[in-house]
């Protein structure tokens, strides 16, 4: 008798492990350890207004159709446009906490939610600390909502950290950037292989208020028959509290983005009213890569802008709450399609095998 409860624990852990290996967590489940899927992301954004600069860090661990790890790698900085791009070998998320790690002859990367540290060779690398963190607030669901809870998505999305203050610096070029007091932001995308058509986000610090942060992250997402067009955005108000739209019937957002403009409106039932408004030339985009786990490979994926303007207004039921503008946000257009024909258009055939370039600098 007494190994029947532990037989039914087991047998209720290995569910829900085979659960979460489809991409899903339950309410008030942690999305930031790994799940198993076919890729899982990880992001870092660090933006210092002073001196205007901008860094992001990328890692995607991907798995193969053997079952094996490699992962993208990726170090990126505004304005001096510098671009990093690698594909290892090897790559590692821990299944129980928020740490990745891929040591190869092609690079580090070793980050957990406290320090990131990059080198992607000389010119591009990286090596900070997070102090002050402002966490996602919310326990019940992460950036995806429900969603969340869906098995087999092709992509879930969760900010897991809205600000934080950086120590460290970073090399960049020929230069040594200090990025003491800069401002962090971090993200987890992860999901089956498989990318939609088109999706957009954008993410912003450096307003007037250095509290806030924005974020917002849509496309076309589905499991199955299941198949519908979701954004969701994300603010944290200077006072610290975090508003989130984007459930479909109760906070729906809509999206319209084109080569240089992203325009976004939501409103929710318990009377939140969002609007934002982003501007990019075509031309200062880093194409960036997406992974193809499976294939072990990268292929360009999407147009993102580092040193955009954003303008959000928040209201709740016709009251203005806040409003501000940044100059150093970052905006992204993501699609195959579209970031080949951007290559194209720079006179980078993508027959080349190119899966990445900088901005086209004045």
């Amino acid at each position: 008798m007494i190994a029947l409860p532990r037989l039914a624990a087991r047998g209720i852990r290995t569910a829900l492990e085979r659960y979460r290996a489809r991409g899903a967590d339950l309410p008030f489940g942690d999305p930031l350890p790994a799940h198993g899927v076919a890729m899982e992301g990880y992001f870092w954004r660090i933006t210092d207004p002073v001196d205007g600069r901008v860094v992001i860090a990328l890692i995607g661990v991907n798995r193969d159709a053997r079952g094996g790890h490699w992962a993208t790698l990726g170090l990126a900085t505004h304005p001096a446009g510098t671009l990093a791009i690698a594909a290892a070998p090897d790559g590692w998320a821990a299944p129980d906490h928020l740490a990745v790690r891929s040591e190869t002859e092609v690079g580090s990367f070793v980050a957990d939610a406290d320090r990131l540290e990059v080198d992607l060779g000389p010119g591009a690398r990286l090596r900070i600390s997070i102090d002050e963190a402002a966490p996602w607030p919310h326990r019940a669901f992460g950036g995806s909502s429900v969603f969340q809870s869906v098995p087999a998505l092709n992509q879930y999305w969760h900010p897991w950290l809205l600000g934080g203050v950086v120590h460290g610096d970073a090399e960049v070029g020929d230069e040594r950037w200090s990025l003491d007091g800069a401002t962090v932001y971090g993200e987890k995308n992860w999901g089956k292989e498989g990318f939609p058509d088109a999706w957009w986000w954008g993410q912003a610090q450096a307003f007037a208020d250095p509290g806030a942060c924005v974020a917002f992250a849509g496309g076309q997402v589905h499991s199955g028959p299941l198949r519908t067009e979701v954004t969701a955005v994300v603010v944290r108000l200077p006072d610290g509290s975090v508003i989130r739209l984007g459930n479909p019937g109760t906070s729906p957002v809509t999206a319209r983005v084109t080569d240089t403009t992203w325009d976004l409106h939501g409103r929710s039932l318990a009377g939140w009213e969002v609007d934002i408004s982003g501007y990019a030339a075509l031309g200062d985009a880093h194409v960036l890569p997406v992974p193809l786990p499976s294939e072990r490979r990268n292929t360009a994926g999407a147009l993102e802008h580092l040193g955009a303007t954003m303008s959000v207004t928040l209201r709740r039921r016709g009251v203005l709450v806040w409003e501000g503008r940044s100059d150093l946000a970052a905006l992204e257009h993501g699609g195959l399609a579209r970031a080949e024909a951007e290559l194209r258009r720079r006179g980078i055939p993508a027959s080349a095998g190119a899966t990445h370039a900088a901005p086209r600098l004045p």
